[in-house]
């Protein structure tokens, strides 16, 4: 039996990837200090071969055993946390990359890690494709989650080549689903919460911006590509089907029936004009490309914001 080590298990995301890995029949090992993810996602797991660890991966890391696999995906990722929390999202890309890229070369294990596509920043090639360098910020409020993923990529890729750690990056793109946390911050989750509420839905600058929204178990499936094949280099992982934020809104209110007024709010500093991921690469070498339409991700999604927010089906 093959056993992993998933670091921000308990985060929308990791959480995701638990089922997915002990569905895939391996042992998994979850870390996570809480400082934004929910034990509620991971309450649901009853399998003997599920151990939970609390634990800062910015701190010693030590596991018994042999590992096969480490994912790396503790980090804040929102806006809301991560420039509520500068300092620890530094710290989660730079030194807890190291640490645990440090358990990856002692147990020879592949090692995962969960980069973003907030490294090409606000970018001047659209879509983006893997051999951009990105147009970011350093000092501006953003700089702290996209530099430590930068220079989180940097070191992963600095192991494979000076310790021949074997490595993955998957650059992630915006992902939706049940467990994203009502008080997010990203669009989705902030949209779904106010329409069901019949609050004003917020969108920033005049809604003109663009994304691609990623259905979780489809992200998921991709990184378990990934994390299986024999790709070393940086790889796109989200839908590329864009819409503008705009749009988005008005879908939300209208699969909610929502009375929700849409206003608009200043744009952040340095919020991305357009996001669109270039997926050629992981269609060629990992045989992906999501399948989950954004009509039928909402309604799931949707549905889980009900009951975490207490309503009835309508």
């Amino acid at each position: 039996m093959t056993r992993a080590l998933i670091t921000g298990a308990a985060g929308f995301i990791g959480s995701h990837l638990v089922d997915y890995l002990l569905a895939q029949g391996h042992e998994v090992i979850g870390m996570d200090n809480f400082i934004t993810g929910d034990r509620g996602n991971l309450e649901h797991l009853r399998d003997r071969r599920f151990q939970l660890v609390e634990h800062n991966v910015t701190e010693e890391i030590r596991i018994d055993g042999p590992l096969d696999y480490i994912l790396h995906f503790a980090s804040p990722a929102s806006p809301i946390d991560y420039l509520e929390l500068p300092i620890q999202t530094l710290k989660v890309g730079s030194l807890g990359t190291h640490k645990t890229l440090g358990v990856a070369k002692a147990k020879k294990a592949t090692f995962l890690l969960a980069s973003t596509s907030e490294v090409y920043g606000d970018p001047l090639v659209h879509p983006q494709k893997e051999d951009y360098w990105g147009n970011v910020n350093p000092i501006g409020p953003r700089g702290v989650y996209d530099e430590a993923k930068r220079f989180a990529e940097a070191m992963t890729v600095a192991y494979h080549r000076y310790h021949g750690v074997d490595i993955k990056i998957a650059r992630i793109f915006n992902t939706y689903g049940p467990r994203m946390r009502i008080k997010d911050g990203r669009a989705i989750p902030a949209f779904i919460s106010q329409a069901l509420q019949n609050e004003p839905i917020t969108v920033f600058g005049e809604g003109h911006q663009t994304r691609s929204f990623c259905y979780v178990s489809d992200l998921v499936d991709g990184l378990y590509r990934l994390l299986t094949s024999k790709q070393n280099m940086p790889v796109n992982l989200g839908n590329p089907a864009e819409m503008t934020i705009g749009e988005l809104a008005e879908t939300i209110r209208r699969k909610t029936g929502s009375k929700s007024p849409i206003v608009f709010e200043p744009l952040p500093v340095d919020d991305p004009k357009v996001r669109q991921p270039d997926i050629s690469l992981a269609r060629e070498l990992l045989g992906w490309s999501p399948r989950v339409s954004l009509d039928e991700g909402l309604t799931t999604t949707i549905a889980y914001f009900r009951r975490k927010l207490g309503l009835a089906e309508s």
